[in-house]
């Protein structure tokens, strides 16, 4: 048998056997049912990537999950194809049909073993089970040479009793012993347990492979499934995703690159391609339709996304500070830098090099304080929401008048109207005024303040990200005695921008009217 050695002195690699049951147990997950033509898909990948054993179905089930185990046992080039069987002389026929065109088979048949399941629902006593368990593992065992026997509900069944169990179906012909927590019961010390307590009184043990089969009631899925790496099993029984009945299971995944990233601990190896994670992670979301938790460990969106500005910080000094493993590793193409309320002024500038921006010290901090002001009222702020406050000419320090508050009231009846109160060189006035809907109120009422010399050229809007609450940039275009400026501004609030990019093009209107009559005077 394996032993899971927690000495780093002892370099040996060891393998452990992923056997992914995706297509049987994932695909019980209610509303999770999956076409032959999806099946077949996400079997090729799993197939591809190295996966040891996949459980294609129940043939038993239906005609349609008896033709997509045949037809994935057809084709499969690699792994063990695996069709589920209850421990019913029926069930166990029509699994070995289902996978006799495999390169490689087998029979993965069932019964419960603890007192709960015995007397609710089978209605069976202890004896009587262990018949059953001879009779079901030999006919198997007859049909094909790799037979996985499980004991349902292991966790919650007698150590004495599952001992007899587990004797039965080795003695039986049974070449994988599968101890699965089926509700999801056990923690991890129980479970290292259960198994050392197995394989140290059942005669052959050390002939037959043992395997974990962890359920995620309690969020102890993957935990447990590592514990019993440490009791002796050398097969996992997991899910890409986790996806399962209930809270379902164990992620293989986190289990692959758990072993993988602590194998100073686990000393051991899978077969499995791990840069194809997330490519198997987004396939069985799409076909499924269930989407991954943002926050889900290895695939999740936010797995290799970092906001604060202590670990962007980091992050941009070294990537270990804050990371494990490198995104490369599972198929992610790059860690992100999420810019957000959270964000530091490391990160922003690192953000703005990134977009081909270098901006001067003043520059760079009314830069810094838009984003800020942004991030506070926006979710996400995008390469395109930065790119636009960028663009935006001047900073308020150098704009002889900007936009203090305004206030804007329309709708399907009464009277369009706007208020706006303006810095004007540090004097504050405000000005009301209507107009034929809400921005013509707008630009009325800061005429009333400025004046309303200038002619308006161009007026265009739009949206700089996809959302509701998207940026919208505002482009004004203002015309005085020949003489043109256009003032652009972004912000969540259409009007906001509206006013701001107006008044930015006013601005510059006023710089180039100064400009003019300095010019003038020198020329006198």
């Amino acid at each position: 048998m394996t032993n899971i050695n927690t000495s780093s002195q002892n370099t040996k690699m060891q393998d452990i056997i992923i056997f992914d049951t995706t297509l049987r147990d994932g695909e019980q997950s209610p509303g999770a049912t999956m076409t032959l033509e999806e099946k077949l898909q996400v079997a090729e990948l799993l197939d591809d990537m190295g996966v040891n054993i996949i459980e294609a179905g129940f043939p038993i089930a239906s005609e349609g999950d008896f033709e997509a185990v045949s037809k994935i046992a057809e084709r499969s080039k690699n792994a063990v194809i695996a069709g589920l069987a209850r421990a019913i002389s029926g069930d166990i026929d029509r699994a070995g049909e289902a996978v006799r065109k495999a390169g490689r088979g087998r029979i993965h048949t069932f019964v419960s073993t603890s007192p709960i399941h015995l007397k609710y629902q089978m209605n069976k006593s202890e004896d009587e089970v262990l018949e059953i368990i001879t009779k079901t593992v030999t006919q198997a065992r007859n049909l094909i040479d790799d037979v996985e026997w499980s004991a349902m509900d292991a966790t919650r069944t007698s150590l004495e009793y599952l001992t007899k169990a587990v004797d039965r179906a080795i003695k039986a012909g049974a070449t994988t012993i599968n101890l699965p927590d089926t509700v999801g019961y056990a923690t991890p010390d129980e479970y290292c347990n259960m198994f050392k307590v197995i394989r140290e009184n059942v005669t052959d043990s050390d002939k037959v492979v043992f395997s974990t089969h962890c359920h995620n009631d309690l969020g102890l899925a993957v935990a447990n499934s590592l514990a019993g790496l440490h009791g002796g099993a050398r097969q996992i029984e997991c899910t890409i995703n986790g996806l399962g009945e209930r809270a379902g299971n164990a992620a293989l995944e986190e289990i692959v690159m758990a072993v993988k990233t602590r194998n100073d601990i686990y000393n051991i190896q899978t077969t499995v391609d791990a840069k194809q994670l997330m490519r198997a992670s987004k396939l069985v979301s799409a076909v499924s339709a269930f989407p991954v938790q943002y926050n889900k460990a290895i695939v999740g969106k936010n797995a290799f996304a970092h906001e604060s500005g202590i670990h962007q910080d980091g992050m941009l000094k070294d990537a270990s500070t804050y990371e494990i493993m490198t995104p490369e590793s599972v198929g992610v193409r790059e860690t992100s830098l999420v810019m957000g309320k959270h964000s530091g002024r490391h990160a922003f500038k690192d953000k703005l090099a990134e977009l081909g921006y270098e901006l001067g010290d003043n520059a760079f901090l009314d830069a810094f304080k838009r984003f800020k002001d942004l991030a506070d009222r926006k979710k996400n702020v995008y390469d395109e929401d930065i790119e636009a406050l960028v663009d935006q000419t001047g900073s308020s320090e150098s704009e002889a008048i900007s936009v203090e508050a305004l206030t804007v009231i329309a709708g399907t009846g009464g009277i369009q109207k706007a208020s706006i109160t303006l810095n004007v060189e540090g004097e504050h006035i405000s000005k009301e005024a209507s107009g034929d809907g809400p921005v013509d109120s707008l630009f009325n009422a800061i005429k009333e303040i400025v004046g309303d010399t200038q002619h308006l050229v161009l007026y265009q809007v739009h949206a700089v990200t996809a959302g509701t609450d998207a940026q919208a940039e505002v482009s004004v275009r203002l015309e005085e005695d020949g003489k043109i400026a256009t003032g652009r501004a972004a912000d969540t609030d259409t009007l906001v921008a509206s006013a701001r990019a107006y008044i930015s093009a006013f601005n510059k209107l006023n710089v180039k009217r100064n400009r003019q009559a300095e010019n003038t005077i020198a020329a006198e």
